[in-house]
């Protein structure tokens, strides 16, 4: 379980999120929607414990613990996982010695044994076959020459390899058409069981067409201003955000 406590945080001066309160439990699929300027990326960047942005109130519990004082590659090995809105191309790191070098990693931070080769690449081969990524793309450097789509599917290829117990989908949908978004969300379905958590941030209906949450989330101006069930996104696709921007003022 995941539990944000008035969550407090600026970024060049400029306050984004303005006490947020927000829990997730575990097996919970959590989606947050809201308009533009929200925070909603924003609260995804300071989970994973990118520096930029400063907390100047509050808590992150991870399973009781407090991961604000820790790194993001402590965060990571305790089980937090961003897939990112614009993956990163990464020219001169090939995929497969990164999708390697990250999960072993986080094995030896478990106290696990790293992979050998062999066990290595059955995984692989499973996962990208099901995410229906050729043996080609994983020859190439990291999301060089990707489409936006194959892009996706690569983040959700990182998620399915590395098993993270608390998954952030930062707009996964975005800039995706209707068959890759259908292989991408068959990816996150798969991982969905009575433990592991997700937050799905998104804009549209359509994504929680086919990654069903328990729970939504509306976010405005830093803070939850509504939660309901997945009716609610249904509700803001037919009437949209202007009931909520002056809400949490």
């Amino acid at each position: 379980m995941i539990e944000i406590k008035n969550l407090v945080v600026e970024i060049e001066g400029n306050r984004i999120l303005n006490g947020l309160d927000l829990t997730v439990h575990d097996g919970e699929v959590a989606a947050i929607m809201g308009p533009n300027g929200s925070g909603k990326s924003t609260l995804s960047y300071v989970i994973a414990g990118k520096e930029e942005y400063e907390v100047l109130d509050g808590e992150i519990l991870l399973d009781g613990e407090n991961i604000l004082e820790l790194e993001p590659h402590e965060r990571a090995a305790k089980g937090v996982f961003l897939a990112f809105q614009y993956p990163l191309e990464i020219p001169g790191v090939a995929t497969m010695s990164f999708l390697k070098a990250v999960l072993n990693a986080q094995r030896k931070a478990r106290g696990e044994e790293e992979l050998t080769t062999p066990d290595f690449m059955r995984r692989v081969k499973g996962a990208a076959e099901r995410l229906q990524i050729n043996q080609e793309m994983l020859k190439r450097a990291l999301n060089v020459g990707f489409s936006g789509g194959e892009k996706k599917r690569m983040e959700i290829l990182q998620m399915a390899l590395l098993e993270p117990s608390f998954c952030i989908l930062d707009e996964t949908d975005s800039g995706l058409d209707i068959d890759a978004l259908r292989i991408v969300s068959e990816g996150v379905n798969a991982l969905r069981d009575g433990k592991r958590s997700f937050l799905v941030i998104t804009h549209y209906q359509r994504l929680l067409n086919h990654i069903v949450p328990d729970t939504v989330h509306v976010m405005s101006k830093g803070r939850i201003v509504r939660t309901g069930d997945k009716e609610l996104a249904l509700e803001l696709e037919a009437s949209g955000y202007a009931d909520y921007v002056n809400e949490a003022a």
